[in-house]
């Protein structure tokens, strides 16, 4: 593993003013025992508010992510780990589809019998409650609701689906896997194109990018952007990642989030 993160407060100002997008996961980032804090909300309505681009880049399924992108103040939200990106035109919801993300339809039934798998070999797991909401990919549930499971029960499930042929992540709450050939960051890099114009082959373009997570899912995120943040229960995760953050919050949660935003706020005054 590398360095240990250092304290926001070591974060240089002048890399602060730099800031033009914000990329944030969601669960155990924004909220604490699955609800949204109320001031990770007010950050993100003060960075909108603020002209900065809010993007939330999580593993929660599509049709949560229908409701980010009409409820909350973002400009953009890249689900189920990389398999899409929402965005409203004209107050008309669009999507981006990953060029490596498979027919949902041609890839459920394998997903299925990779979770059966799963549930018979690790006892205490089940599907996660939003699953039916999901187009592209599988939750595995280990600790979002009772009984509540360990990272090594997690570090075993996704071992299986490593082995099945799939992609895995573990985040927070779950394990996420699929098949296709895409995450976290590559989604980020595809959506900044798409949608900005922004290549993050530009040193200048990555140094425009703060991302703010939590857990082993997003390191594909502290890997490519170099003002990367975990908020403070990132510490529970340190042992499991070999990219960690750069940064950490003093606060945990969505009041970490909240840290952050204030950190971006006070540089453009």
């Amino acid at each position: 593993m590398n360095d240990d993160p250092k304290p926001l407060s070591e974060w240089p100002v002048a890399d602060r003013r730099d800031i033009r997008v914000v990329l944030c996961d969601i669960d155990d980032t924004l909220t604490r025992e699955n609800r949204l804090e109320a001031a990770a909300y007010q950050a993100l309505w003060d960075l909108h508010s603020a002209g900065f681009r809010v993007v939330p880049v999580t593993g929660r399924p599509a049709g949560w992510c229908d409701a980010f992108i009409r409820q909350w103040p973002v400009d953009a939200v890249i689900g189920e780990n990389g398999a899409f990106t929402y965005y409203l035109d004209s107050g008309v919801r669009r999507e981006l589809y990953h060029p490596e993300s498979s027919e949902p339809s041609a890839t459920q039934a394998r997903l299925g019998h990779i979770a059966e798998r799963v549930f018979r070999e690790v006892p205490g797991t089940r599907a996660a409650k939003d699953q039916a909401f999901r187009l592209f990919d599988y939750a595995v549930d280990f600790r979002e609701e009772p009984p509540m499971l360990g990272f090594d029960e997690a570090e075993t499930i996704r071992r299986i689906c490593e082995e099945e042929g799939a992609v895995a992540k573990v985040s927070s709450i779950h394990v996420n896997f699929w098949i296709g050939a895409y995450d976290k960051r590559s989604m980020v890099a595809y959506t900044l194109s798409k949608l900005w114009g922004l290549s993050i082959d530009s040193p200048e373009v990555l140094r425009s990018l703060v991302f703010c997570g939590d857990s082993p899912n997003d390191e594909p995120m502290f890997s490519m952007v170099p003002n990367s943040f975990g908020v403070a229960n990132v510490r529970d995760f340190l042992g499991y990642m070999q990219t960690p953050p750069k940064f950490i919050t003093e606060s945990s949660n969505g009041v970490g989030f909240a840290e952050l935003a204030s950190a971006l706020l006070s540089s453009r005054t």
